[in-house]
């Protein structure tokens, strides 16, 4: 138990993808400009991620090593395939407003990383708790991102108006703001580590 705990933290803190492995760029960069994108952007690659890590997984043994990325491709496009027909039957305006971005999650290097360096290696369940872990702290690095983003470019958050009397800096929802929040909130999360760390090496 205690090892699947591990490896769920691993994901949400020191190996967040975004935070930690600089993984999954392009949908963190181009979807964090609300909150509820980043949100819907975030569980639909969870889904993904842990569904594609549990059946990777269990045919660790059956597929061939030659042709293994092929087969990881094909599939965790079945599973983006069920998470988009979902998406577009029970929330069409998230799959319009998320646009190609929700089909690209079948060459996410989040996924494809997974699959190759865990869940091929290892047994059903750790991969589920891999998954998980990978998934929610991909949701919570985006969803950050667009909290700053949002408020300070629109003054609104999931729609809600926040700052009244401040006027709104239209770069953090450009480029530029997404790019500045990113590597200012990398920095932030490598000065926490660093400083964890230290307190660890203290007697």
């Amino acid at each position: 138990m205690k090892r699947l705990i591990k490896e769920f933290i691993k994901g949400v803190t020191k190996e967040n993808p975004t935070f930690g492995l600089i993984l999954g760029l392009c949908p963190t960069l181009a979807v964090s400009t609300s909150v509820i994108n980043a949100v819907g952007m975030g569980l639909a690659a969870t889904f993904v991620l842990i569904c594609s890590n549990t059946m990777i997984s269990a045919l660790r043994r059956v597929i061939p090593d030659r042709i293994r990325l092929p087969a990881y491709i094909v599939v965790v496009a079945t599973f983006v395939t069920i998470c988009e027909m979902l998406m577009k039957a029970y929330a069409p305006a998230l799959n319009l407003a998320l646009g190609i971005f929700v089909p690209l999650i079948v060459v996410n290097c989040i996924i494809l990383a997974r699959a190759e360096a865990f869940a091929s290696k290892n047994p059903i369940l750790p991969s589920f708790f891999d998954g998980l872990g990978m998934g929610i702290g991909f949701t919570l690095a985006l969803t950050i991102i667009a909290l700053v983003r949002e408020l300070l470019g629109t003054g609104r958050i999931a729609g809600l108006t926040l700052a009244t009397h401040a006027e709104p800096i239209t770069m953090m929802i450009l480029s530029p703001g997404a790019l500045l929040t990113l590597g200012v909130l990398i920095a932030l999360s490598n000065m926490i580590k660093r400083a964890l760390a230290g307190r660890k090496e203290r007697p």
